[in-house]
């Protein structure tokens, strides 16, 4: 039967059938995508479910298929022409698995559809596999709301970035959903040091959460795009900016009251 085979496909059936909110069509409509983008990672996919993997695992890593695949038919592209690199689609579906909060689950299935290219060979994803792979649903609550708030320009040298967002306290709890003050600054210190954001200045109670370059291109391949963040951001660009060829300089970072200084692209003393 067609459903038995690509059950089988990826070796899942035992524990597929014990999982009370997981349907028989839910895996099944996973198992054939991830078999069409990457058939190695599918049969992996299948050893380690049978022999190592509990049956929350299996939902979980479904559900971040069924993310993908979402992503990529709302996108109108055509998965049959499509397929991603075994090594990102095996790191995807790991550490995805791991995950079963909506928010990060939504993530790492937006990230495997933007690994999805037509020549399968592309492995710039790699970095932000390790990214999310850090990352908390708070933490990316905070990402998900920096990088969609604040207002995006592009700079002379034609790069994308962030102008300076800034919140109160109680603006940040009411943003992840949590009241624990030294949570809060642990986990953006810990977005600091994945320099995606600054967090908290030390001598106020105010966090400066402006989304790094590099964050506002993590969120955009974790929604599934691999474009152009001038096009996902929508960012319109004056007559005064012209393409150039030139390379970025690199600044001097620093620590200054145990916080690292932020790029210039994003700095703004807090008043």
């Amino acid at each position: 039967m067609p459903d038995d085979k690509s059950l089988d496909l990826l070796g899942i059936k035992p524990v597929a059938d014990s999982v009370n909110r997981l349907t028989r069509a839910a895996v099944d409509g996973a198992s054939a995508f991830l078999s069409r983008i990457c058939l190695p990672a599918a049969e992996e996919l299948g050893l380690l479910f049978r022999d190592k993997v509990a049956s929350w695992r299996a939902r979980n890593a479904v559900l971040v298929v069924e993310h993908a695949r979402d992503s990529l038919n709302d996108s109108g592209a055509d998965t049959d022409a499509l397929s991603a690199h075994p090594r990102i689609v095996g790191q995807i579906l790991e550490l995805g698995s791991w995950s079963d909060g909506d928010e990060i689950q939504e993530l790492w299935g937006g990230l495997l559809a933007s690994s999805c290219t037509e020549d399968g060979r592309d492995e710039s994803n790699l970095i932000f596999t390790n990214l999310l792979g850090q990352i908390t649903s708070l933490q990316a609550r905070v990402i998900t709301y920096s990088c969609e708030a604040a207002e995006k320009k592009v700079s002379a040298g034609g790069w994308v970035f962030a102008e300076s967002l800034e919140l109160d306290l109680a603006q940040v709890k009411r943003i992840a959903q949590v009241d624990d003050v030294y949570r809060l600054d642990r986990e953006l210190d810990h977005l600091r040091a994945l320099e995606l954001m600054q967090g908290f200045d030390p001598d106020t109670q105010i966090a400066d959460i402006t989304p790094t370059s590099l964050c506002l291109q993590f969120y955009m391949r974790c929604k599934g795009y691999r474009g152009s963040p001038v096009e996902f951001y929508n960012v319109k660009r004056s007559t005064a900016q012209v393409d150039t060829q030139v390379e970025p300089q690199v600044g001097e970072k620093g620590l200054k009251s145990g916080k690292q200084k932020p790029s210039k692209r994003s700095r703004k003393i807090v008043k």
